[in-house]
Formats: structure tokens, C-alpha cells, sequence
């Protein structure tokens, strides 16, 4: 496990989520796409997972997805392209 990663975060999305909002803001569906793609394509994912027995990855996978929503509320993404 990442040292910088909390037990929380563990638990609640499987990885560091501070680190993960930063890795969406540099990536290239956030610049061309906004945030709201990045959860589309997060609630995809968790689509798949569910579909092959995953829940608990689907949990997190959703989990991060109510993330970058909030992240977008609270004005820290935007939810349309950038560019």
C-alpha cells in the first residue's frame, strides 16, 4: 500500500483520492472532455466490473465517480472541456 495513502481512502476508494484528483486534472478526457466525462467513463467502468462479479471494485470505482462529482460542485473541476 501507497504510504501516502490513508486507511479511509483504502477503504472508501482503493487508492489516494487526493492524488487521484490530480492525476483526472492532468489527464487528457478531463482537458478535452471535463469532469463530467471522467465520471461517465468511471461509471462505465464500474458497469464492467459489476458485469464480471467485481462489487466491492464497482463500489470504489462508483465511490470515486460521487468524488469527482462533489470535486465539480465545490468549483475544484470543471465539468466541461478546458480547451
Amino acid at each position: 500500500m501507497n504510504a501516502n495513502i490513508t486507511s479511509r481512502d483504502s477503504q472508501v476508494y482503493g487508492c489516494n483520492f487526493q492524488e487521484f484528483l490530480a492525476d483526472v486534472a492532468n489527464s487528457i478526457t478531463y482537458k478535452f472532455s471535463g469532469a463530467n466525462m471522467v465520471v461517465a467513463g468511471l461509471m462505465s467502468d464500474a458497469q464492467e466490473q459489476m458485469a464480471f462479479g467485481d462489487t466491492e471494485g464497482a463500489r470504489k470505482t462508483l465511490n470515486l465517480a460521487k468524488g469527482v462529482l462533489f470535486a465539480i460542485m465545490n468549483g475544484e473541476l470543471n465539468a466541461g472541456a478546458n480547451v
